[in-house]
Order: structure tokens, then C-alpha cells, then sequence
């Protein structure tokens, strides 16, 4: 069966796809997690992780109803041969409920994960999200730009002449009202924020959210103008996101929604 023909009927006899978010850092679960997401995660055996070191030592902080040594972890990231995919769902197609987990946050967002949910679709499998943070949704709460039309851009093109590129077209997007959201390597943060300073439009608004849910964390948020003229912030290894928009844009928004 390909990813393109007709979806499986789901299955009594199926697990579950459960797609667990987990927190932004190093902080309790409980602080992050809603109790119900917790209860999930804690009953579950079975998981595809991003990285397992990093799903072992976010599970080992909740009250597990399986030994920890007795979890399969199976890992989905950039080194997965696509033809090892459809496998990782093996134990939902045996009965047992599958969770996904990312580095951090919430999983397919800017991450691997979607293909797999694809797939599960197409098998008949029952996919189920759970409540926990997202970064860049917390980040556009945070900024103060619109929320009514926003994009997602997920990683700006490392090679630098397309990263202008991309700069200058997003910068048109956020005229246009939409809110760009995106996001870099954490110790890439200070360089894509100087490269915004020389290539942002004065007026435009940039908020750089980091560390969130964290005790160190920040958001602030700054016309390109604005940030010239301040120190910038330390963003080393800190993971930031970054939130472009156009003020004007903001207050048509809410005119709009006055006159309906």
C-alpha cells in the first residue's frame, strides 16, 4: 500500500497514535503538561522519539505505569531511511498504543513527525493530539502582533544569499498581515538577529521570544528601529522564537472585526 491510496477503516483492535508534547527545557512536566496529557504518557509502552536519550529522560519524570527499562523507544529524525517509516507504527497495528514525542514541544511541528501521521492516516489509525506547549503559537500570544493571519516558516535558509531572500519576502508578507513566525539552531540565534537589523524595515515589529515557559525566559518586542538602537540580547544556546509583523496590520484587524 502506498501513501496515496484509499485510508484503512479504523480498527477496535488498533492502537492509538498519541502525539505528546513535552516541555520547551529543563523544567517538571507538571508545570507544562496538563494532568490528563500526563496520565496518557505515563500509561504508554511504546513510542517514536526524535532522539530517544531525550524521550528517556523526559518520561523518567512522570509517574510510569511501565518500568522504564521496558519502554521501546524507536527514533524518527533526519537519519531514518523513509523506507523505515511505516514500521515505527508495527506495535499500533499489534494493539498497543504509540506515542510521539519531539526534541521539544509539540511533535510534527518542525519536526519529522509528520510523515508518520500521514501514514497512520492512511493505515486506519486513530491519531489522537494531547495538550502541551507550542513555541511558536506562545511566542505569537506573546509578541503582540496579529494572530488572525499568521505563517509558520519554520527554519530561514542557512545559505546566506537565500536567507536574504527569504528576509526580504517574509518582509512583504508581514505588510501584507500576515505574522511570520520562525525559528533557527539556538546557537545560530545572535547571527539571523543581526542579519535582521541590517535588512529590516525600520518600521516593522520584531519580537524574539526565548526560553519559554522557562525561568529564564524572555520576549521582547521592538520595531527594527528600536533594535538598533538597543544591546542585544544574549540568545547563545537559548532556544528563541522569532515573530515579524507590522503594527498597522494589527489595528486593521481589529477595525475589521468591529464593523461585522
Amino acid at each position: 500500500m502506498t501513501d496515496q491510496q484509499p485510508a484503512e477503516a479504523p480498527s477496535a483492535h488498533r492502537g492509538r497514535i498519541y502525539l505528546l508534547p513535552m516541555p520547551l527545557g529543563e523544567i517538571s512536566p507538571a508545570y507544562a503538561l496538563p494532568a490528563a496529557t500526563v496520565e496518557i504518557a505515563a500509561r504508554l509502552g511504546h513510542f517514536v522519539a526524535e532522539s530517544a536519550r531525550t524521550a528517556r529522560r523526559f518520561l523518567t519524570q512522570l509517574p510510569l505505569q511501565v518500568p522504564i527499562q521496558a519502554l521501546h523507544i524507536e527514533e524518527l529524525n533526519e537519519h531514518t531511511p523513509p523506507g523505515r517509516v511505516r514500521a515505527l507504527l508495527g506495535p499500533a497495528l499489534a494493539g498497543h498504543d504509540l506515542g510521539v514525542v519531539s526534541e521539544a514541544g509539540c511533535p510534527v511541528v518542525a519536526d519529522p513527525g509528520a510523515g508518520l501521521v500521514r501514514i497512520a492516516h492512511g493505515m486506519g489509525l486513530t491519531v489522537v493530539p494531547l495538550v502541551g506547549p507550542s513555541a511558536p503559537l506562545l511566542a505569537l500570544m506573546a509578541s503582540g502582533l496579529g494572530g488572525q493571519s499568521f505563517r509558520f516558516r519554520g527554519y530561514l535558509p542557512q545559505d546566506a544569499a537565500a536567507r536574504r531572500e527569504a528576509i526580504v519576502e517574509l518582509q512583504k508578507e508581514a505588510r501584507r498581515g500576515v505574522t511570520q513566525i520562525f525559528i533557527e539552531t539556538p546557537y545560530r540565534n545572535a547571527v539571523l538577529l543581526k542579519t535582521f537589523l541590517e535588512l529590516g524595515e525600520p518600521d516593522l515589529t520584531l519580537a524574539v521570544a526565548a526560553d519559554l515557559t522557562l525561568p529564564t525566559e524572555s520576549v521582547i518586542a521592538r520595531t527594527i528601529d528600536q533594535w538598533r538602537r538597543l544591546a542585544l540580547p544574549d540568545l547563545d544556546r537559548r532556544p528563541a522564537v522569532f515573530v515579524l509583523g507590522a503594527p498597522e496590520a494589527v489595528s486593521e484587524a481589529s477595525r475589521s472585526r468591529s464593523r461585522r
